[in-house]
């Protein structure tokens, strides 16, 4: 019932015999030593101890919960104000039937009658008691509190990767789809090898992107059937300059990552421009970063003044949210430039 939730934690049984058997213990020494009377110290802890569990757990189970967390503060002060007096009652009572007719021998003097001094006295120790278990279990309880709230982001954001990475599947496999319709209706004989190749695309995308990371050797090598796919589809007005330096092996990368700006760069630099055109990829690997660069011409073909810039279509702005959620600040560095018509897509990453 902590925070608002209709659920209370629970604390294993165990710890909870661990705590009073401790506190028994160090409450049976304390008073044997002070009376130098073990014996007593044992007989009034074993009648004392089950009243201090007794409040404490009606306080943490009972009045907390109904009282406390609906804003009822008065009642509750009223509420373990009464249930303290009603125990001191019973203890001096048990005391004085079972153990010994001086209830209070720490007291200034003997009593054997239930006086204002002893039962203040007596109360301030409960609620001391009260107080040092409560203040136990509310500080398990926010732990408890904090570490499912964090478990719950983990899930929200695990779920919004997932989310975002869905989404590049069905958006490529759209256009690619296309583009064989198209070939399909002109009858090229493209079109098998373009099947073949996006059967290979689709086994990776669907097979072998559902861990949170993937080796960029494979990443690169989907990019090359990516590439090739392109390369059928638009024959020798393409050229696809890809180079790759450094040590790419045992790296890893949020896979499909680099696809979308590969993608992208078709998209508009391609498909979007009539005669040549060049795509300039190259992957450097320099310790554990990953060094990415694309470069696309600007489109030329459009029905309205493109605005080409970093947050045209949902792949730019789909692969900036999953940079965001899947890797720390410092772990990437993402720019886009546009330089005498050529878009320039640049990206640091860490692959280790």
């Amino acid at each position: 019932m902590i925070f608002n939730s209709n659920k209370l934690y629970r604390i294993p049984l165990h710890y909870h015999i661990y705590f009073w058997l401790t506190y028994f213990l160090f409450n049976t020494f304390r008073w044997g030593s002070y009376f130098n009377d073990y014996i007593y110290s044992i007989k009034t802890n074993l009648l004392g101890f089950p009243i201090h569990m007794a409040l404490c757990y009606l306080n943490i189970l009972v009045l907390m919960p109904y009282l406390v967390y609906q804003k009822k503060y008065i009642l509750y002060i009223i509420s373990v104000l009464s249930a303290i007096f009603i125990m001191v009652v019973v203890k001096f009572n048990l005391t004085y039937m079972l153990i010994t007719h001086d209830v209070w021998p720490e007291g200034p003097q003997v009593i054997n009658t239930l006086s204002l001094n002893y039962t203040i006295d007596m109360m301030m120790g409960e609620l001391y008691v009260m107080t040092f278990v409560t203040a136990i279990k509310i500080t398990l309880d926010f732990l408890k509190e904090q570490r499912r709230v964090t478990d719950l982001e983990k899930s929200q954001l695990e779920t919004e990767l997932l989310f975002l990475k869905s989404q590049i599947s069905p958006h490529f496999f759209f256009n690619t789809l296309n583009n064989i319709y198209a070939l399909s209706v002109e009858k090229s004989n493209k079109t098998p090898k373009i099947v073949l190749k996006l059967s290979e695309l689709m086994r990776y995308m669907l097979y072998e992107t559902k861990g949170k990371r993937q080796t960029l050797e494979n990443e690169i090598l989907c990019i090359q059937n990516y590439l090739d796919l392109e390369r059928i589809r638009n024959g020798e007005r393409l050229v696809v300059n890809m180079s790759i330096s450094g040590d790419i092996h045992h790296k890893e990368i949020s896979p499909v990552l680099l696809l979308t700006f590969v993608e992208n760069a078709f998209k508009h630099g391609v498909n979007k421009n009539a005669g040549d055109v060049t795509i300039n990829i190259s992957f450097d690997v320099k310790e554990d970063f990953l060094h990415f660069r694309i470069s696309n011409p600007m489109p030329t073909i459009t029905k309205h003044k493109d605005n080409f810039n970093t947050s045209s279509g949902i792949g730019i702005e789909n692969a900036k949210k999953r940079l965001e959620l899947g890797y720390n600040k410092n772990d990437y560095k993402l720019s886009f430039k546009n330089k005498k018509n050529i878009f320039v897509v640049k990206l640091t990453i860490k692959v280790s």
